[in-house]
């Protein structure tokens, strides 16, 4: 027998069409006894739903976008495997762009999206961008974004983050804990939000040493279009009394390593180093690194949940200032020790 089809499905059981695709897909408005029947017979004739015609009729591509700034950082790399778990379970294909930290290429890549290319887009944002036009012109042709890991601040979409201000103060508690009097929190972007909540947490648990802390700077922004390891080296040597690194994100922390060990200047006992990273050998390095870790994973595939529900379901509950916060965790190792 060839493929059965929903209509000739529909025949046998004497049902409706509509019926039987509701049935098959668990909906609340028919009875379980009558889906019983339904999947029974189905499972019975081997029925496999034809998801192109699916898409056809729903005038709906089955492809979601997903924009990155980039695929060095662990964290995005966990995010990705997350997203294209939901979306090989739910028949999404997924497009990927890199923005490569560049506000233009992320602009060119969701104006490719506008075309009707992608039922759907993921935004982790570029550390450039400031500007929401381009993110605007996708809703207003009703393609629904979700924002995950990178926001943007002040403007309204459903977002799936961490919370980066509690981490931001958790890191500084551990360094002071840890002796640490002239700590500095080293980031990427003054603009991005996750940065600047990162920050803000750190700033205001070492507002308790504030009369210490006016005489050096404590946050300081490595610039990613310039050498970041030349810009770390000229930082510790400029300020030698920093005996604390934070770093915002995990590239940061790799030049940190590199700098001190080609300047033999000891970890833990000289600075101390923190990061925030997934990196799956922070136990394995030299000396192995202390992370807040973030739950990438989990993230990405909350996104993905996020936002296929918004394009699969004409009533629901995620609304523009819906915000899914998943915490990060502290992993404690020799770095601070």
């Amino acid at each position: 027998m060839g493929n059965i089809t929903i209509r000739e499905l529909a025949q046998q059981l004497g049902l409706s069409i509509a019926t039987v695709s509701k049935a098959l897909k668990d909906s609340y408005e028919i009875s379980d006894a009558t889906k019983k029947k339904i999947v029974s017979l189905a499972n019975e004739l081997n029925y496999s739903p034809n998801p192109y015609a699916s898409s056809l009729r729903k005038q709906q591509s089955k492809t979601i976008a997903v924009v990155l700034p980039e695929v060095a950082d662990s964290f995005f790399s966990l995010a990705i495997n997350g997203i294209q778990e939901v979306a090989l379970a739910k028949g999404y294909h997924v497009l990927f762009y890199l923005s490569h930290e560049s506000f233009e290429l992320e602009k060119k890549a969701i104006n490719h999206c506008n075309n009707g290319r992608v039922d759907g887009v993921l935004i982790s944002v570029s550390s450039e961008t400031r500007d929401t036009a381009h993110i605007s012109g996708l809703r207003n042709k009703n393609i629904p974004v979700v924002f995950f890991d990178r926001e943007l601040e002040g403007y309204s979409a459903p977002k799936v983050v961490t919370n980066d201000y509690e981490c931001g103060e958790l890191a500084a508690k551990h360094l002071l804990d840890k002796g640490c009097r002239f700590p500095v929190f080293l980031s990427t972007s003054d603009a991005l939000a996750i940065c600047q909540n990162r920050f803000s947490g750190f700033a205001n648990e070492i507002s308790s040493i504030q009369n210490e802390i006016a005489t050096y700077p404590f946050i300081i922004n490595c610039s990613s279009d310039r050498n970041i390891y030349d810009q770390i080296a000229s930082i510790i040597e400029k300020f030698p009394a920093i005996d604390g690194i934070v770093a915002s994100v995990e590239k940061l922390a790799i030049q940190t390593l590199l700098v001190c060990a080609d300047q033999n200047i000891s970890i833990p006992d000289r600075i101390k180093v923190l990061a925030f990273s997934t990196l799956e050998t922070a136990p394995l390095l030299n000396p192995s690194l202390t992370t807040i870790s973030q739950p990438a994973f989990d993230i990405g595939k909350h996104s993905a949940e996020t936002l296929i529900t918004m394009i699969e379901k004409k009533r629901h509950s995620i609304t523009d200032d819906y915000k899914a916060v998943l915490p990060s965790s502290l992993n404690i190792r020799k770095s601070t020790q």
